[in-house]
């Protein structure tokens, strides 16, 4: 089955909520080298005005693929997760994520173009705080390779 371009405005809502910890924060700060201590020491954020430590600015990737998985998981899209390459990814952030957050994720496909037997799916994350503030805004672009394409 090849993707279903019928899934253009689909909606998938929170499958729940995400609470943003200190370690989850400092582990992935260490991971991708951000050595803010922002990042890291809670009395250097809250100098610098936040409630706790921030997170790195790709730090909500984590809660994007988590959400992704209802979209990959929904056989009517015809998404082969073992044919995905990852081709862009952006983020629009309107506050920063501090620890202590509780926060859920609403996919929207925005897109799907069809190329050839393979497709690149465009998907907007919408991470909201549990008031329905805008947290972050991801983009993300993923390629769909053809069965048969396996370069």
């Amino acid at each position: 089955m090849s993707i279903n371009p019928e899934i253009i405005g689909r909606v998938y809502p929170p499958q729940g909520t995400y609470t943003v910890g200190r370690e989850k924060i400092r582990e992935f700060a260490r991971a991708v080298f951000a050595t803010n201590p922002l990042h890291h020491d809670v009395d250097a954020a809250q100098a610098a005005g936040y409630s706790d430590i921030i997170a790195p600015p790709t730090f909500a990737i984590i809660l994007a693929q988590a959400a992704d998985a209802a979209l990959i998981s929904d056989d009517s899209a015809g998404i082969d997760f073992s044919r995905v390459v990852h081709a862009d990814q952006r983020f629009t952030h309107h506050r920063p994520i501090v620890a202590g957050d509780e926060l859920q994720t609403t996919v929207h496909v925005d897109n799907v173009r069809v190329m050839g037997a393979g497709a690149m799916l465009t998907t907007r994350e919408e991470i909201t705080d549990l008031d329905g503030n805008p947290v972050t805004t991801c983009i993300s672009s993923l390629l769909v390779r053809a069965e048969g394409d396996e370069n």
